[in-house]
């Protein structure tokens, strides 16, 4: 297989931090971009699930997430290729601050946009800065030459005199100013635990007052003229040719249960799987399956009603009884357990598939990349298969006195810290646990994964 070379316009925006309004200034152009019709393509630096679905929203186009450790970096950039094609232009807004990400600067903005070969815009919160904003701008720019940073765009200032100050600063260190936006409530996006409040549970969000700001605060022409700029992209072609239909595979998907990367289940789908979403707030019986997926989301929100819906909690008691494959990611391990106490100390029933209780916690339990080693064989792989994968989550699972004692699902060791650890539930043909994973980022899980729900659908 050879490589090919593709012209793709791109952009990224990053920012000196989190909370410098990156994600809402790259909704904004999204939007500002698709009101004068242009179709553009929207990309999420990192692992974050709840940001690309207001990308999604402002663009028009589901957004995707851009990651080297969940992926390779061909896969990656194939992702960023194919999901490309047609757009005027593609944005990606980075994670974090420009240069953080994983240990030794794994999947940060900076590492994704030196890949892609993609110009960079700068964020900078100008709230209470004057020159120093130039001083910031400066050292970003320096600090790693190899990152093409073409500008930056001003947010939160206080003035008119404000902006004028900052721009002159930039001017002496040559750094263009492609936006300056005044500080404006309007703009924010509700936050909760895990971050901003996902787009499934906000009413709508209209993002036209964004882009008329947008519009008429940032040189949106001059962000066209650098995406233009980027050179060709050499990419892998996509190994293999898709699978023809082997299984039907049903998707959790509601407000409970929205984490899943499109690409991720692309990868089942290539492997024969139609996939069949379903709600287990709202439906009351399984979709005609092979096999179950419950992706990740915020579950402790919705615990009530998850708890009053027992046609659906026993509708998957009972596939999980009879050997229907299940795997299960973070939310969906909570859902799974026997009762789930929420912030509040409210205790609520689940689906009872896991010998298990799960508690909502006031502190953050983990967060960060991780490798995962199979302990024992399941649905998704043999003993001793590795992947990659991520944990964010404030909750914890205790196993009830009569688990057995060797169900642990996997063998944890996090990136950052090297720490070990035994974690999540593996049945005979349950796989769950808090990690997320992405089939893009192994093939052969998504693989196993399908074969396992075909073999089960075929011998009913």
């Amino acid at each position: 297989m050879s490589a090919f070379l593709q012209k793709i316009p791109r952009i990224v925006i990053a920012a000196a931090q989190s909370g410098s309004g990156k994600t809402t200034l790259t909704c904004g152009i999204l939007a500002a971009l698709k009101k004068r019709s242009m179709p553009v393509q929207p990309y999420k630096t990192g692992p974050d699930y709840i940001d690309p679905g207001y990308l999604s929203l402002a663009a028009g186009r589901p957004a995707h997430n851009l990651d080297t450790w969940l992926t390779d970096e061909a896969v990656m950039k194939r992702v960023f290729a194919s999901s490309s094609a047609h757009a005027r232009a593609s944005v990606i807004e980075g994670v974090m601050g420009l240069y953080d990400g994983g240990r030794g600067g794994i999947s940060s903005t900076a590492q994704i946009a030196k890949l892609l070969r993609a110009p960079v815009v700068l964020v900078i919160n100008a709230q209470s800065m004057g020159d120093s904003a130039a001083a910031l701008a400066l050292g970003f720019r320096e600090y790693d030459r190899s990152v093409d940073l073409r500008g930056v765009i001003l947010n939160r200032l206080g003035s008119e005199n404000h902006r004028r100050i900052i721009t002159e600063a930039m001017s002496r260190i040559g750094i263009p100013v492609l936006g300056a936006l005044m500080r404006d409530e309007r703009l924010g996006v509700s936050e909760r635990h895990l971050g901003l409040l996902p787009v499934e549970e906000n009413a709508s969000p209209s993002f036209d007052v964004l882009a008329e700001d947008i519009e008429s605060s940032v040189d949106l022409n001059a962000l066209l003229k650098i995406a233009d700029s980027a050179p060709e992209l050499e990419v892998m072609p996509r190994p293999g040719t898709p699978c023809a239909e082997k299984t039907v595979i049903a998707v959790a998907r509601d407000q409970a249960f929205s984490f899943y990367y499109p690409e991720s289940l692309a990868g089942l789908q290539h492997c024969g799987a139609r996939i069949e979403y379903f709600s287990p707030l709202h439906d009351m019986t399984l979709p005609d399956c092979g096999g179950l997926i419950f992706g990740g989301g915020f579950p402790e929100m919705f615990a009530e009603r998850l708890s009053a819906n027992t046609a659906m909690r026993n509708a998957v008691a009972r596939a999980a009884s009879r050997g229907m494959p299940v795997y299960a990611e973070c939310g969906g391990y909570m859902y799974l357990t026997r009762s789930l106490t929420d912030f509040q100390g409210r205790v609520f029933p689940m689906a009872g598939v896991i010998p298990a209780q799960c508690r909502m916690n006031p502190k953050l339990q983990t967060v960060g990349y991780v490798e995962g080693t199979l302990l024992r064989d399941t649905p998704l792989g043999p003993a001793g298969m590795k992947v990659r994968g991520h944990e964010f989550h404030f909750s914890s699972v205790q196993r009830d006195p009569d688990a057995p004692a060797d169900s642990a699902a996997w063998r944890i060791v996090r990136h950052r810290t090297g720490t070990v650890q035994n974690a999540g539930y593996a049945g005979r043909n349950v796989l769950a646990s808090y990690l997320h994973l992405h089939f893009a980022g192994c093939p052969e899980a998504a693989r196993r994964f399908t074969e396992s729900c075909a073999e089960y659908q075929n011998s009913r």
